[in-house]
């Protein structure tokens, strides 16, 4: 039988029944001073697969920021088989100046994987948590949240194509998944390129914690876990229904062809149907009104939360129904409100 092994990285090592807190030094500021990324490594004392869990890539995003937190310092780690590194801000001087990209030349961490020690401040920071922290693991949860000014429901970006990826979007349990490889340089597509299959779960806004979708995501969590064997005494969730969106026809960000003000009529995780009104947009003497009505008959992903546009903004995220699911989702009898999920465990 296979024994329990350790997690090393550079200058570190935990060994199996022991749980490390580091703060790894990922770059250095303008002054010299190191600029120290938190890890937390739970290696469990039975041998099992080894997981990163990942947030604040974006260092604005901050809802996933708790979900990693609590499952390294909340959770029992007693019966945990294998191995959690938790990484709950990726982008630490994002996160400190409280914006999305890196302050320094205002570069995107999450298009700079799988990194480079030879290159930009922004791949050289990507190197080191990739070699370290995600290149030895076995699979992934990125946890992120929509930009400010919008918000999404809950649900799983992942490359469906791939069977690892498949396997953890799936047993994640959300009701949506949206399948493509996910753009070069970010944190999912590379690490699931490099043997370590990974999706990411999109949930709520930016700049707050909103506990509805952290303890989904919780959920969601452990459900991958137990999906892997590493939480023996859990179960597999699901969802109740799910459809997973791949097809670029299937799927379209509204914009705005006038600028004002925007009185939206749906929330996030709302099903409109074609030709319903999804939200009107009228100037400040509330005259010329212009309605925008929904091209077909979807789910809206994200919807906005400022309502001030200009001709071209976004308005919303809205993805194709079949009618199965449709038919699923009505029989529920309400709409797909992140905190009206109702999971069962298979």
């Amino acid at each position: 039988m296979a024994e329990a092994t350790p997690f090393t990285y550079d200058g570190g090592r935990v060994d199996p029944g022991e749980t490390a807190n580091v703060r790894y030094t990922v770059s250095e500021t303008y002054l010299g001073d190191p600029v120290r990324m938190p890890v937390t490594i739970v290696n469990g004392a039975e041998p099992g697969p080894t997981a990163f869990l990942s947030a604040a890539a974006h260092g604005d995003e901050l809802n996933g920021v708790e979900v990693v937190r609590e499952v390294a310092h909340e959770w029992d780690h007693a019966d945990l088989h294998g191995t959690l590194v938790c990484l709950p801000v990726l982008n630490v001087p994002g996160f400190m100046a409280q914006q999305r990209y890196l302050p320094i030349y205002d570069r995107d961490l999450n298009r700079s994987f799988p990194g480079n020690a030879d290159s930009t401040s922004a791949k050289r920071m990507a190197d080191e948590i990739f070699r370290n922290f995600v290149e030895p693991c076995d699979l992934g949860l990125d946890f992120h949240t929509s930009t400010r000014g919008r918000t999404n429901m809950l649900h799983v970006r992942g490359d469906m194509e791939d069977a690892g990826a498949e396997r953890v979007g799936k047993a994640f349990a959300s009701n949506l998944i949206i399948s493509s490889e996910g753009p070069s340089g970010s944190l999912r597509r590379e690490a699931t390129e490099a043997g370590v299959p990974t999706i990411t779960i999109e949930m709520g806004e930016a700049h707050r914690f909103q506990r509805e979708f952290i303890d989904r995501a919780l959920v969601g969590t452990r459900s991958v876990l137990a999906e892997f064997g590493m939480l023996s005494a859990e179960t597999v969730a699901w969802p109740g229904w799910r459809t997973v969106v791949a097809d670029s026809s299937e799927k379209t960000w509204i914009r705005a062809d006038v600028g004002g003000l925007v009185d939206m009529h749906h929330d996030r995780g709302s099903v409109v149907y074609e030709g319903e009104a999804i939200c009107t947009i009228a100037n400040p003497f509330k005259t010329d009104a212009t309605v925008v009505e929904a091209p077909f008959t979807g789910l809206l992903v994200g919807v906005l939360e400022n309502p001030l546009v200009y001709p071209g903004n976004p308005l919303c995220h809205l993805v194709h129904l079949d009618e199965r699911t449709l038919r699923a989702i009505e029989r529920d009898g309400a709409p797909v409100r992140d905190d009206a999920v109702h999971l069962t465990t298979a």
